[in-house]
């Protein structure tokens, strides 16, 4: 899986830019300011959700421009486009090989990952974004996840409305939507379980260097049977209803991470241990997504490898380089790029 040719038309600082690519490693360098993280971000939208940046659509537009953008990308076998139109700034528009389709259908073509300087405090944050981590991780191993997610928070939405109504609903309408609500619930929390228990295999096998191991779970906050999460959640009704909103399902759900050398928790780890183990679990799901389905996920780095030492700067691009597929990195500099620059594709943004 590899983009040969991205196009960004009135997509943040890009008027109009075209990058004809190959697989393997694709490296962005140029001043601050260029455009690079700019790029990674439109790839990042050719995915189900928000982005890596997680802005709303509106802003990604060129100020200035039509008050519109458009993301092509062409891959070996289909061509992917999103956009929004100026009358619908915030509406994501989404093209598979020129016929409209759904946001959660791109995960059935696509998969990607991506790191970014933002995600160093995934561990020492709120769980919030771990789930958006996990459920990223889950898409590519299970495309059907997206669908899934979107179909639990559309019905939770509306619970929570009604939890929140002036007047007691009927509770038929509770049923109705605890009922949706516990079957991709259910779905969603066996997809993230089967996930972790992938990862986990493999994290097992890999040495405690040159990236520190670590060791994986998901807390026990949501049942992954759809009738004792339609139960729990009828249970909780009246906590839901003081609190404003639902307190039981895989939204509450938390990944836990240890290192394992250690036994130490993430977030206890240096900033050093916590990149390495984001890097370590990247990296085992691009070999499971390879193992599961045929191709492996398009890695986005940003920033990545000006923060590694270069003893695990150079692990990583013996690892990349030989497990194939195709990685997009940026950086300010060519310097920690010198050994991989020959065999990449190099482009320079001013």
């Amino acid at each position: 899986m590899a983009i040969t040719r991205l196009s960004l038309t009135d997509f943040r600082n890009h008027s109009r830019l075209e990058i004809a690519a190959r697989a393997g490693f694709v490296l962005l360098t140029g001043p601050n300011g260029a455009g690079k993280t700019n790029v990674l971000e439109a790839i990042s939208m050719l995915s189900p959700g928000r982005g890596l940046r997680r802005a709303p659509l509106s802003a990604m537009a060129r100020e200035g421009g039509p008050g519109n953008f458009s993301v092509f990308a062409a891959l070996d076998q289909v061509d992917l486009g999103v956009g929004t139109e100026p009358g619908s700034p915030d509406r994501k528009k989404v093209r598979i090989n020129g016929a409209g389709a759904s946001a959660s259908s791109l995960s059935e073509w696509l998969a990607l990952v991506w790191l970014t300087p933002a995600m160093d405090r995934l561990f020492v944050e709120g769980a919030s974004g771990r789930r958006r981590f996990l459920d990223r991780l889950t898409y590519a191993l299970v495309p059907e996840h997206a669908a899934a997610t979107a179909r639990y928070e559309r019905a939770m939405r509306e619970r929570n409305r009604l939890l929140n109504a002036d007047r007691p609903a009927d509770p038929s309408w509770f049923d109705a939507l605890e009922a949706q609500m516990a079957e991709h619930g259910a779905a969603i929390m066996q997809a993230r379980r089967a996930l972790v228990s992938q990862l986990s295999a493999r994290l097992t096998r890999e040495p405690e260097g040159p990236f520190a191991r670590p060791l994986l779970s998901l807390d026990k906050s949501s049942d992954a049977d759809p009738e004792a999460l339609a139960a729990a959640m009828r249970a909780s009704r009246p906590a839901d209803r003081a609190a404003g909103r639902s307190l039981v399902g895989p939204h509450r759900t938390d990944l836990t991470v240890i290192h394992a050398g250690k036994g130490v928790a993430a977030e206890r780890s240096s900033t050093g241990e916590q990149k390495a183990m984001l890097l370590a679990i990247v990296l085992a799901h691009a070999d499971a997504v390879a193992e599961a389905r045929g191709m492996r996920p398009i890695l986005l780095l940003d920033e990545v490898a000006a923060h590694l030492d270069p003893a695990r700067r150079e692990a990583l691009y013996d690892r990349l380089a030989a497990r194939g597929g195709q990685t997009w990195m940026t950086g300010t500099e060519p310097a920690p790029f010198a050994a991989i620059r020959e065999t990449a594709t190099h482009i320079e943004l001013a």
